[in-house]
């Protein structure tokens, strides 16, 4: 008999809570998903802000946890092993001794403390938009440099800046998942992955973990840092208060878990050295598994720790993939379809509505030539950060003409954002630490539709694999955590066997040229329109 287990994949709009077996597979037998808010500019009240409420988090994490006992009548509270997370990262979630957020949490995409990048990096000589002796200094501890502005020690110090009176009562310093293993079981802590994503991390062979020359060349006050811990490890158990509200038993234990950038290459069953995943959710990246830290600082990718001892993400980001699909929904398909597929009623899940909007670009997309006729799109609609960082940056539909339609316009959203993996893609694959692997995993909600599947297959001409419900990889790969922590499987490499493709898709030839040519203007789309955006929303 299996053991069970729940598992919480916390992304930038909602909540997955899955209900898992462990035995021979890793099974979900069970999921339910709620949504939340996240909260820009105008409504945080500061230019460049992207803000969430913490209890907010921890309602949704209550009401999916009852609703997957209610989907799995046959397993109890009490038969539940572990609880773990893989969660969004980067964010800023400051506490207070009891544990409660001094200000409501600042997400990775905020960007509001730009003065403080520049007072803090960002002046005199520079290389890669940081000063030469802190970028050199950080390479030497860190392996990576803080140098973008959505980076959390810069939110801190904005923090710390502009209110001084919040900033007199922080306890600890948090990121998301972080915040509700402390609001489940007490506990002050953070995962290596996500210590690592603070930039304050000593990875330096017998030295990992909080780097103090780095804290007093920023100026970050040591006394907030938490305690680390590893992404296997039991870090505490669900307290009576905690157990009551969530609907499991007190004294379940909890595990560390992963950060998203850490857990879905992992669930996605891309965990050996040289492994390489495209992930698809609300943001984006291209990952490659790698046995020792790579940096380009002028494309801002980093080999980040993972969850696995010894291996390292080499990892850029897109900071809106499918948010882009979400904003077609809104504003180009769901006007004229109403419920995207047919004249019909569906229900308000986020996963319902999801599979149907696939649904109708499975239909409608593929009625449209490879190229979309000529339009291209950008999917910057939150700035950028890899292979440049620009917050300034921002989508556009370029090449329109009167013969344009909606269904291209479709098109050429999912074609931008296969073309920005493959931006991504190519600038990894010029170092020579890493070696992409010839068969990339996609994964994430992007990966539900096969037509996305081909275009991406045909814009990278590589083989794509996709595993069974690619949407649910961070559970899965949160669960991982949990079989190692259980001594269920000797490490997390070994879920790759667990974890087979379910899917193949290959590039077809003849739409080679018109994506050649294509991804040639995508990229330079930027270059022509630096300026441009600089005067629009610099």
């Amino acid at each position: 008999m299996g053991k069970y287990v729940i598992t919480y994949d916390i992304g930038t709009t909602g909540i997955k809570t899955c209900l898992i077996e462990i035995d021979e597979e890793i099974k979900i037998l069970g999921s339910a998903t709620l949504g939340y808010k996240l909260y820009v500019d105008d409504e945080t009240g500061v230019k460049g802000g992207a803000e969430q409420h913490a209890d907010e988090w921890w309602n949704a994490m209550c009401i999916s946890t009852k609703s997957v006992f209610e989907k799995v009548p046959y397993v109890s509270k009490e038969q539940i092993e572990g609880i773990s997370f893989c969660s969004q990262m980067q964010g800023l979630v400051l506490v207070d001794k009891e544990g409660n957020c001094v200000r409501h949490p600042m997400s990775y995409m905020d960007q509001r403390a730009r003065e403080e990048l520049k007072k803090g990096i960002a002046h005199g000589v520079q290389i890669a938009g940081a000063e030469v002796s802190k970028l050199l200094k950080y390479l030497k501890y860190t392996g990576a440099v803080s140098s973008s502005v959505k980076d959390p020690i810069w939110k801190y110090k904005w923090v710390e800046a502009h209110e001084p009176e919040v900033f007199s009562k922080v306890y600890k310093w948090l990121d998301v998942k972080e915040y509700l293993i402390c609001r489940a079981s007490g506990e002050f802590v953070m995962t290596e992955d996500s210590a690592f994503a603070t930039l304050l991390y000593d990875t330096r062979k017998g030295h990992e973990g909080w780097c103090k020359p780095i804290c007093d060349m920023v100026g970050v006050d040591m006394k907030h840092l938490p305690e680390i811990k590893k992404c296997t490890e039991k870090v505490g158990e669900v307290t009576e208060k905690a157990a009551e509200e969530l609907g499991l038993a007190a004294g379940t234990a909890v595990f560390g878990g992963g950060g998203d950038a850490s857990l879905i290459g992992v669930g996605a069953g891309s965990v050996a050295v040289g492994d390489t995943h495209i992930y698809s959710g609300t943001s984006g990246w291209v990952g490659t598994v790698v046995n020792k830290q790579v940096v380009d600082a002028s494309a801002m990718m980093a080999a980040i720790v993972g969850a696995d001892p010894g291996k390292y993400n080499y990892f850029g980001e897109l900071e809106t993939s499918n948010k882009c699909v979400e904003w077609v929904k809104d504003h180009l398909a769901l006007d004229d379809i109403r419920v995207y597929l047919h004249d019909k009623n569906v229900s308000d899940a986020v996963e319902s509505l999801q599979i149907n909007l696939y649904d109708y670009m499975e239909q409608v997309i593929d009625t449209v030539p490879a190229g979309s006729n000529g339009t291209i799109f950008t999917p910057w609609l939150h700035g950028n950060r890899c292979p440049f960082e620009d917050p300034n940056a921002a989508g556009m539909f370029f090449n329109i003409k009167i013969e344009t339609g909606k269904t291209e316009l479709i098109r050429a959203v999912v074609e931008g954002i296969c073309f920005h993996m493959r931006w991504m893609l190519e600038r990894q694959d010029i170092k020579k630490e890493v070696k992409i692997s010839k068969v990339i995993r996609f994964c994430g909600g992007g990966a539900l539709g096969e037509v996305t599947c081909q275009i991406l297959s045909d814009i990278l001409q590589r083989e794509i694999e996709v595993v069974d419900s690619p949407q649910n990889v961070g559970a899965v790969g949160a669960a991982a955590c949990i079989a190692v922590g259980l001594n269920l499987i000797p490490s997390l490499e070994h879920v790759k066997t667990l974890i087979p493709a379910k899917k193949h898709y290959y590039p077809n030839p003849e739409h080679r040229e018109v994506y050649n040519r294509n991804f040639r203007v995508f990229q330079n789309l930027y270059k022509s329109n630096k300026e441009n955006f600089e005067i629009l929303n610099g």
